[in-house]
């Protein structure tokens, strides 16, 4: 028996040139058993034991080595998700910091245009002073003129005339009608005119006098909403906001129906802002905004409400 076993082991057998892992194996194992039997020290049985026992070991490495080549693909996969997150994070980013530069664009544009606003307002009420500083000028040299005509006629012994009559007024007040004319009750028209050429040219306290005699005589006029309204103005103008917010208030209850009332509102919201009451503000532009979305006043309102968030 141990003859045949030699004889085997003695056999021919493929060169390790020619041997990949599994051949390897087999020939170790077929060695082992040579061994063993040659010597006597295993049985068939045993021999076969151990060769199921390296076949399971192959099983179990086989399928180690594809527990880790599914391992590393997860991970690769993982790895690629990772860096298009990231790619991703970084246009974001960019998108980002390009939006609150527009935004720091957009707001400095804001300011410039408020700037030159208030330029604009001030340009405006400088003007309006220096004219009626030449209008107050000019009434006065025309009430001392009329004075002189007075003083010469008195020492000629003359009649005093109609020209020197109406020149003794203030230029605002000088207008083409006849001497009979000029006595009568001035109709609505006049009064409403009056009062507005007295508040372009700065004259407050007549303007305000004239806009109330309107609304007092002639409390159904067409006008009245708008003599109201200028009233409000006045105070605005005077910076007493209180008072042009209650006035505001008039035109808005009293002429509901008026052409008047969303510019009511929009002024009562600048004069609350004005007092630095920012809810009141927010409260009446909202409420113009509502009422009347398509009128300029609350185009302005809009642009006004932006700027205070």
């Amino acid at each position: 028996m141990r003859g045949l076993i030699v004889g085997i082991y003695c056999g021919s057998f493929p060169t390790p040139t020619r041997m990949n892992g599994s051949t390897m194996k087999s020939i170790l194992l077929i060695h082992l058993i040579g061994l063993l039997l040659f010597w006597g020290c295993v049985s068939q049985r045993e021999v076969s034991s151990i060769d199921n026992r390296l076949s399971e070991l192959e099983i179990r490495n086989a399928e180690a080595r594809k527990s880790t080549d599914d391992m590393q693909s997860d991970l690769q996969n993982r790895m690629e998700q990772e860096k298009s997150m990231r790619q991703q994070a970084a246009a974001l980013r960019v998108k980002i910091d390009a939006l609150n530069e527009e935004i720091r664009k957009m707001n400095g544009r804001i300011e410039e245009l408020e700037y030159a606003l208030s330029r604009q307002d001030q340009k405006e009420s400088e003007q309006k002073q220096v004219k009626g500083t030449r209008l107050e000028e000019l009434n006065a040299s025309s009430k001392s003129n009329a004075e002189r005509i007075d003083r010469i006629e008195q020492y000629l012994n003359l009649e005093p005339t109609s020209k020197a009559a109406v020149a003794s007024e203030p230029i605002s007040k000088i207008t083409p009608e006849s001497q009979d004319q000029v006595e009568k009750e001035p109709t609505e028209d006049e009064v409403y005119r009056m009062a507005k050429q007295a508040y372009d040219q700065g004259d407050l306290d007549t303007a305000k006098t004239k806009f109330q005699e309107l609304i007092g005589n002639y409390p159904k006029s067409e006008r009245a909403d708008n003599a109201q309204f200028w009233i409000g103005e006045i105070y605005y103008r005077e910076k007493w906001y209180e008072k042009a917010i209650l006035e505001y208030q008039k035109v808005i209850e009293n002429y509901p129906k008026g052409n008047k009332v969303p510019a009511s509102l929009l002024k009562q919201g600048f004069a609350f802002l004005n007092l630095g009451d920012k809810a009141n503000t927010r409260l009446i532009l909202e409420e113009l905004i509502k009422k009347y979305p398509k009128s300029n006043e609350a185009k302005i309102a809009r642009d006004k409400l932006e700027a205070l968030k």
